[in-house]
């Protein structure tokens, strides 16, 4: 009977019954990306293909040569191409299961649902730990997992991919013995959960750097806080065990970190094109109007926030939409008059979301010496183009000062004369912040792969080629990963600007000469490309003298270069 009685506990117990909550929020706020998760993707089909066909890359070249990683079928012949952008391998594990376009799919749209529940989860768990009730629980999870500028970045499952980041600082304090309230407490102190933490916060950098390379020097500023606090404190004992279970996480964390940045310092340096400029990164920094504006799947706000993102035609798009919501907003500078954290953790939250703030506002504000000060020293600093993505954090911590105004109230409602309804009634400002966090975003259809594609022998050029198409031409090809010419990512070589360049005029003497140079043995030119327009000249142009061989199929027509 006590296995059973354990088991029944483990289910019963608040962590587990989070957990479940989480996974059923999450598939009804995504909904309806599990509707029909074999042929359609969020949003646009565009970048999420993208991401589709780095997993599907990643799990298919493991089982076959793990030594080729980082060198995809796609832009052929460049080398480190899946360093090009943000890997995800830390989904490894999803990745080794399917071999086909159909499970890249698939895979995209439960991951995109886990993402969500991880989120909430995670910051459901930091702010109980941190000595928060279960309704301002509720209400942190809830900011962190589905705040409406995550609408916003609905395409780019990288950066919502946050939940380890919240999770693993919940595991540190708990194997620390830390919590807002009480401080440290060295008999609350478990090395496990401390090497737990370390461990997630690792994986969580597995997932790439466009979130993880915050992360890791808000861990290090954390890192400092602590350090300068325990000298302060006359060095309180902490204990070998969790002091060797910190220096065994933060070697495991920094060693994996450095072997992951290898492979974008040498992109960095072969590909020149790949520096951000000052001016990407004025282009694609909010202002802060920009955290007022809703992006346009948020069922509350996007149609009445339509005429302000008008406004920012021209600007980065979705990038520079880091709305929280009024809500959070409005409970946030509630926790600062009324709250269970001390006038100093108030303070230090307050100074985390003003830094925050700043950081994501980048060039456009009063701070902006400062940022181009990091830009030009911090190592790193100058590969994100998009500041307005540090509103994770922003986020996480407002969501932590609103848990402290509604955990005052969950607390006092105990001595009033409703007790129970009242303890109800202050799960609103969770259903509140979960109603802004509504989306109606599209899930438009995946194209289907032409016959032709399947077929055709690589190295394999597809026309028209455009940012717009070659994203789902990757994920075409995600069953053979046969050489591929085309390619979209984070990256655009210059190589691949020429061969648009030089190919416009397919087929040519000019042309055919640039392909066999680049060992092209097919070109398929797709009669009906999805939202691009038709390689027409090819469908018609002589081919006499140029070492061609056409062959017309009913979706395209496909040229062999002997």
């Amino acid at each position: 009977m006590a296995p059973m009685l354990r088991l029944r506990n483990v289910f019963r117990h608040e962590w587990t019954l989070v957990s479940l909550f989480a996974l059923v929020l999450a598939s009804v706020m995504t909904w309806p990306a599990l509707r029909d998760p074999l042929h359609t993707m969020p949003n646009d089909y565009r970048d999420p293909s993208l991401q589709a066909w780095q997993m599907a890359w990643i799990g298919w070249i493991v089982k076959r040569d793990p030594g080729e990683l980082w060198d995809t079928n796609a832009f052929h012949p460049e080398p480190s191409t899946l360093a090009f952008s943000d890997t995800l391998l830390g989904y490894l594990p999803f990745a080794l299961i399917g071999h086909d376009t159909g499970a890249a799919i698939l895979r995209y749209n439960i991951l995109f649902m886990l993402v969500f529940a991880l989120a909430f989860a995670g910051a459901y768990f930091l702010a109980r730990q941190l000595g928060s009730g279960i309704p301002g629980a509720a209400v942190a999870g809830a900011a962190f997992a589905y705040a409406p500028w995550h609408w916003s970045q609905i395409s780019h499952l990288n950066i919502l991919s946050a939940g380890g980041m919240a999770l693993s600082l919940a595991m540190l304090a708990r194997g620390h013995g830390y919590s807002l309230r009480a401080g440290y407490r060295p008999e609350l102190v478990r090395p496990k959960w401390a090497v737990a933490g370390w461990l997630t916060a690792t994986w969580q950098i597995t997932l790439g750097f466009g979130i993880g390379l915050g992360f890791l020097y808000v861990l290090s500023l954390l890192f400092v806080v602590t350090l300068v606090v325990w000298l302060v404190r006359r060095r309180p004992r902490l204990g070998r065990p969790l002091l060797l279970a910190d220096a065994i996480g933060a070697v495991i964390l920094l060693t994996v970190s450095v072997l992951l940045s290898r492979p974008y310092f040498a992109v960095q340096e072969r590909y020149p094109e790949a520096a951000r400029t000052l001016h990407e990164i004025e282009l694609f920094g909010p202002d802060w109007k920009g955290f007022f504006v809703a992006p346009r799947p948020s069922w509350l706000w996007g149609g009445a926030h339509a005429s302000l993102r008008d406004s920012y035609q021209g600007r980065g798009g979705s990038e520079v939409l880091v709305f929280a919501g009024y809500t959070l907003y409005a409970l946030a500078v509630a926790g600062l008059v009324l709250s269970v954290w001390s006038i100093g953790r108030r303070i230090a939250l307050a100074t985390g979301i003003t830094l925050t703030v700043l950081a994501a506002l980048g060039v456009h504000s009063w701070t902006r010496g400062a940022y181009l000060f990091l830009y030009d020293h911090l190592p790193g600093w100058d590969a994100n183009r998009t500041p307005g993505r540090w509103v994770v954090w922003t986020t996480l911590l407002l969501g932590l000062l609103a848990a402290g105004a509604v955990t005052a109230l969950w607390e006092r409602a105990a001595t009033w004369r409703w007790p129970r309804v009242t303890a109800v009634a202050l799960f609103l400002p969770a259903v509140l912040v979960l109603a802004e966090g509504l989306q109606e975003a599209k899930f438009p259809v995946v194209p289907p792969a032409p016959a032709a594609l399947r077929t055709a022998e690589g190295p394999i050029l597809v026309l028209p080629s455009t940012r717009s198409v070659d994203e789902v031409y990757q994920l075409w090809l995600a069953d053979s990963f046969q050489p591929l010419v085309n390619g979209y990512s984070g990256l655009i070589p210059n190589s691949l600007a020429r061969t648009r360049k030089e190919t416009a005029s397919f087929p040519d003497q000019a042309s055919v000469a640039y392909l066999r140079k680049l060992g092209v043995k097919t070109v398929v030119v797709l009669r009906q490309p999805p939202g691009a327009a038709a390689h027409k000249r090819a469908f018609t142009a002589g081919i006499d003298g140029l070492g061609l061989t056409r062959t017309e199929r009913p979706d395209a027509v496909v040229f062999k270069l002997s």
